[in-house]
């Protein structure tokens, strides 16, 4: 399937759901991308995009699972919103991760149109210069520790590491890369002086099958630079500890004060769900690291679809049999179309004034 050329399809439901999906966008980062749309859509996934970026797809087209034409019609529903918004188009090119570092191609045929259009960032005044700056910065190369048996498509070999280039994988000794050294996650002092101090480096990630996404796993960066990075640690390490325990302080205090908010803006959009129950969704769904609706960048900002979905959670698992029906072997969308109808009158029940 392929874009073909922008045409306006009235499609007033998918109007809507790009508005929802470019207001979040919007409130967290002051800018809005066709990116962030077909992620707020659901037509591609974080891992979608990984892939894409890494060159491990020819273009991101070809991992949506809707046709060209309601694509298209998603992209100018995008621009005729951006446009009544006052925003500021600014065309920006996507660089690969890869090591060819070749533009990304959004489309299967590659229309020059379509491809500047899916390229545009839609701008805010409010986006300052550093912003600006950001939108364009190049990403870091990214290197992928394979989970299956794979062959370099230079030497025939194999290897612990791969890099993509032109949708092909290549070792790092074919990437000439294999001078650099593995330095694991964990220390990100460690790793940011190591970054800054070495003149080649690399993103080292790894596919979670259970996440279903890409997990870095630490960089590879040149030996000196690594011990140079070492000795500048070991040089400061007192007053990093003095800083990060003001900064876990600190960190306490805004956790406290978001779960307050986040309960607030329950209790707005939902004025018959009880205190203590507003409560609860908000310290369950707003814990740090736990990597739950409540800290995803849409609800930091109070984003009313993800301060929903974070009641839904709430009501699946503690007013229907959910859990119930996963114990007993129900597959799990089977278990959630048949919840429903009782998340459904749930939901209507503390939409109800209090």
């Amino acid at each position: 399937m392929i874009f073909g050329k922008l045409v306006r399809v009235s499609r007033p439901n998918l109007a809507r759901r790009v508005t929802d999906a470019a207001e979040g966008a919007l409130a967290r980062q002051k800018y809005v991308t066709f990116v962030d749309v077909l992620g707020g859509l659901g037509w591609v996934r974080s891992r979608d995009v990984d892939l894409w970026r890494q060159g491990r797809a020819g273009t991101l087209e070809e991992l949506a699972p809707v046709d060209g034409e309601r694509m298209g019609a998603a992209l100018d529903a995008l621009r005729r919103w951006a446009v009544g918004q006052g925003l500021s188009g600014v065309e920006t090119p996507y660089i690969g991760a890869s090591r060819g570092r070749r533009e990304l191609r959004f489309t299967v045929d590659g229309e020059p149109g379509v491809e500047r259009a899916c390229r545009t960032h839609w701008v805010s005044p409010a986006l300052g210069e550093r912003g600006r700056q950001s939108m364009a910065k190049i990403p870091d190369l990214t290197v992928v520790t394979p989970l299956n048996a794979w062959t370099c498509a230079g030497c025939g070999d194999t290897g612990p590491y791969l890099i993509m280039e032109d949708v092909e994988p290549y070792c790092l000794t074919c990437a000439d890369m294999d001078h650099l050294v593995f330095l694991p996650s964990g220390d990100a002092a460690l790793s940011r002086r190591a970054k800054k101090e070495s003149g080649l480096c690399a993103i080292v990630v790894q596919f979670n099958r259970r996440r279903k996404m890409y997990q870095r796993r630490g960089i590879l960066v040149e030996e000196a630079a690594l011990a140079r990075a070492e000795e500048q640690c070991l040089a400061d390490e007192d007053a990093r500890q003095r800083r990060r325990e003001r900064d876990r302080v600190r960190r306490a205090d805004e956790d406290v004060e978001f779960v307050a908010r986040m309960s607030v803006e329950i209790r707005r959009l939902f004025p018959g769900c009880p205190v203590e129950r507003a409560d609860e969704i908000a310290g369950h769904a707003g814990l740090r690291g736990s990597g739950r609706v409540g800290r995803s960048a849409a609800a930091r900002v109070l984003d009313e679809n993800a301060i929903t979905l974070a009641v839904i959670a709430s009501i699946r698992h503690l007013d229907t049999d959910y859990d119930k029906l996963l114990m007993t072997g129900t597959p799990r969308m089977e278990a959630r179309e048949r919840i429903r109808a009782a998340i459904d009158r749930k939901l209507a029940q503390f939409r109800e004034t209090a």
